[in-house]
């Protein structure tokens, strides 16, 4: 119990120093940001051709504009310029529109699961049938088979290919079953 008042008051009291050297740290980041401006970095005028001195003043004109300010300049420059709005780019790149659906073509639908369902079977080829479905089916013995063959209709397997489910059927049919396909 001591030491879990222990763990305790340890955990508070790491707590708060933690909590003190982030307030610290906040009006220390305050205190800097307001004694130091924010300066854009230096222009490299070497690599660029000179500017004239009206194009000059317009771009400082438009750098001292706020934000409702640029949005109607982009608005009265489009209007002047005779500008289509520019659609507007999504993050990953191009979007790439649906295809057009016809109206009178429904979309087809194509199982890809099928599953093995044994309805009936031939009365003289019972036990044919019963030392077949134990090697079919997984983790079954005789009897369970012998039950399984009596308790018709039954799902031998499901979520099979279409491939897979006909060799099924071809081999439960030569032993004499009846085997649906769903």
């Amino acid at each position: 119990m001591n030491s879990l008042r222990f763990m305790t008051r340890r955990n508070i009291h790491q707590i708060r120093q933690f909590h003190k050297c982030i307030v610290q740290q906040t009006e220390a980041a305050a205190v800097t940001a307001r004694v130091e401006p924010l300066v854009s970095p230096p222009v490299d005028t070497t690599k660029q051709p000179p500017v004239s001195s009206k194009i000059e003043q317009i771009a400082d004109q438009i750098v001292t504009l706020n934000l409702i300010e640029v949005a109607q300049l982009s608005d009265l420059l489009k209007k002047r310029l005779n500008l289509p709005d520019a659609p507007m780019m999504p993050m990953g790149g191009f979007a790439v529109a649906p295809a057009a659906v016809e109206e009178d073509e429904e979309p087809q639908i194509v199982q890809t699961a099928f599953t093995v369902k044994l309805t009936a079977f031939d009365e003289k080829q019972k036990i044919p049938l019963i030392k077949e479905l134990k090697n079919i089916l997984p983790d079954c013995n005789l009897v369970q088979a012998k039950k399984f063959v009596e308790a018709l209709p039954g799902i031998v397997t499901k979520d099979i290919t279409k491939e897979e489910a006909e060799k099924l059927k071809d081999t439960i049919t030569k032993v004499g079953g009846t085997v649906e396909i769903v």
